[in-house]
């Protein structure tokens, strides 16, 4: 039966409010009642700081479960050891990456930490002043009730050794707080729906004016928009319940993956032959620093051999000097020599000149060559991670000779012979594979099409069934009245 046939055919009936209400508190609905909804929202924004401060006050000492959790991606709780502030200096500068700010490993600069903590103070709406930002920070920390002690001495050095776990601790919280609060403003409190409000004010606001097909209508038009919310919410619960048989098929395939410590046997097997490596590298360096104390030896003795033949030929000098003091020669005579020395003492000067230039060239050519040689080694051993990483049939590595004077005695040539065939049976292997999940893919589209098919299908079917469903009430409602 329907609801205007009881209220007397115009509004009044037997329900008689106390008093009329006024145009403005018929009009007044709480959608548009821009008091109740800033007070509403006030509430709703002081709960939520209560909400962060309750959390950060009464459990000081959650910031982790275990040490374990730090390297499963939780909270860590203490930072004594070195692993644990390794993982929280990598947790704030994960944080920090969108601001371009890089907390250095080790012992950072100060500038970097104040920057780091204006930024994160920025984030917790409580900017530092410039001038007196240590104040301001530890007023921060006292209200946010901090569970590490921080003193001002060390606000004022940050970046001594002494004072940087204390520093770190404290950033580490703060970053914890801060991904809290970010949660909190990226996905606010669900609030009820003021839908079914408005409907049940506008309703009775009709009903009280006498308006019976306006209040059908609007029943039709609240009753259809029900339909369709619970439609979406059907979906929205389907697709929930196939995203848990997704979650719950990876969970399981990570359950039957290899334990962890497989993996860190291979993590030790990997560090082992890098270890070997770099005592082969160690080896042939102290060979090669070997030959170099020989070739040091022989340079300081070719020194030696220079050093007396200059004494000797200075010597020798002094001889002449004497011999041409005790002859007779004219003023003629003397020119023509002094000339001579000096042209001699010109051309000396010139060689020495050259021969400073040869050495330095020497040198240059010496420094390229060793630089070139350690950038040879350098792609030789990433080619060789590269060979491990792509895993062919061939065990081949490239090794790089220092004595070599071509490229070919320097890098080999088996590598032509042995490697390219083993790669190209790789590609060839890996275009197979490619290939099948091609076809694969193809046959799941048409699986994916046929479902399609059969979805349009049973729509077609719930529509046509919607229909009955309409044309039925419409009788039942003809009957009624």
């Amino acid at each position: 039966m329907r609801r205007g046939r009881g209220r007397g055919g115009g509004g009044g009936g037997g329900r008689h409010p106390k008093a009329p209400p006024s145009s403005a508190a018929v009009d007044r609905t709480p959608m548009s009642d821009a008091f109740s909804i800033q007070r509403n929202l006030d509430h709703a924004f002081s709960r939520r700081d209560s909400d962060a401060y309750s959390i950060c006050s009464s459990r000081p000492s959650s910031i982790g479960t275990a040490q374990a959790a730090s390297h499963a991606g939780g909270p860590i709780t203490s930072l004594s050891d070195r692993g644990s502030q390794v993982a929280a200096l990598r947790a704030v500068n994960t944080y920090l990456a969108p601001a371009a700010i890089h907390l250095r490993p080790s012992l950072p600069p100060a500038k970097d930490i104040v920057a780091a903590f204006h930024h994160l103070a920025d984030r917790l709406r409580y900017p530092l002043k410039p001038a007196a930002w240590e104040d301001d920070l530890l007023a921060l920390l006292r209200s946010l009730c901090c569970p590490y002690k921080l003193t001002r001495s060390a606000l004022k050095a940050p970046g001594t050794p002494h004072s940087w776990p204390p520093l770190l601790s404290v950033l580490y919280w703060l970053t914890l707080l801060c991904r809290f609060t970010d949660g909190l403003d990226a996905s606010p409190p669900a609030s009820a729906s003021n839908d079914l409000m408005t409907y049940i004010t506008e309703s009775y606001h009709l009903f009280l004016t006498g308006e019976d097909d306006a209040v059908a209508s609007l029943d039709d038009e609240y009753h259809t928009k029900a339909r369709t919310q619970i439609g979406e919410w059907v979906a929205a619960i389907q697709e929930l319940e196939k995203e848990l048989q997704d979650l719950e098929a990876k969970r399981s395939k990570q359950m039957s993956a290899p334990s962890r410590l497989k993996a860190l046997e291979d993590k030790k097997d990997a560090f082992t032959a890098d270890v070997q490596k770099f005592e082969a590298v160690v080896k042939s360096w102290s060979t090669k620093i070997k030959e170099k104390e020989e070739a040091l030896v022989e340079v300081e003795k070719e020194l030696e051999a220079k050093v007396m033949n200059c004494q000797q030929t200075m010597a020798e000098n002094g001889e002449l000097v004497k011999q041409v003091e005790t002859q007779v020669v004219n003023v003629r005579d003397v020119d023509r020599m002094a000339r001579e020395m000096q042209a001699v003492e010109n051309d000396i000067a010139k060689l020495e000149n050259a021969n400073a230039v040869l050495e330095e060239k020497g040198w240059e050519l010496e420094a390229a060559l060793v630089s070139k040689l350690e950038e040879i080694e350098g792609l030789a051993e990433l080619c060789n991670q590269s060979l491990r990483k792509l895993k062919p049939s061939i065990d081949f590595q490239y090794e790089v000779n220092a004595k070599g004077s071509s490229p070919a005695e320097i890098l080999g040539t088996t590598y032509k012979t042995t490697l390219k065939p083993a790669l190209n049976a790789l590609a060839n292997e890996t275009k197979r594979l490619i290939i099948s999940k091609h076809d694969e893919s193809i046959d799941l589209q048409k699986q994916l099409q046929g479902i399609v098919k059969m979805l349009e299908e049973k729509r077609s079917h719930v529509s046509v069934l919607q229909a009955k469903n309409n044309e039925m009430q419409c009788l039942i409602e003809e009957v009624s009245i």
